[in-house]
């Protein structure tokens, strides 16, 4: 009898994934290191030996207008994203919003080897691009005993 209820706590915690799947989790973040689905920029993040490499997804944005800094090991972008929809006096319904305007900011913690006096950034095709050079790993040195 306690094994098949087991068994339906694990049926119900498969149909609850499979759900926040196909419809999204309401909002929330599904780990520590998550953010909330639609979040704006989308970002892509990885690395090579040589860099750090973030790429973030904003189309429709104007590049002079993004702040894009480093302070105590946290990559930070941040910007606007003006509105497309019409004005509240223009006579236009909007039925339907999916593209997000206004301000976001998006905040990125480097790794400990990331160089933060190396940084560049460009923007192109709705993609802003940040490389962060990684400093050389420290070199072993024999100390000779006298």
């Amino acid at each position: 009898m306690y094994e098949s209820l087991f068994n339906f706590s694990g049926e119900f915690d498969r149909l609850r994934r499979e759900l926040d799947d196909l419809f999204g989790s309401a909002g929330v973040a599904s780990g520590i290191r998550s953010v909330a689905p639609g979040s704006f920029p989308a970002l892509n993040i990885g690395n090579t030996p040589q860099s750090l490499e973030i790429y973030a997804f904003a189309p429709g944005i104007d590049p002079a207008k993004v702040d894009v800094t480093v302070d105590r090991g946290v990559l930070t972008l941040a910007g606007e994203r003006p509105s497309t929809l019409p004005r509240e006096g223009d006579k236009t319904s909007v039925y339907s919003r999916e593209r997000s305007s206004g301000s976001f900011r998006r905040a990125i913690t480097l790794p400990d080897d990331a160089d933060p006096a190396q940084v560049s950034a460009t923007y192109r095709d709705g993609v802003l691009h940040v490389s962060v050079a990684r400093r050389a790993a420290p070199v072993p040195t024999r100390i000779a005993i006298q």
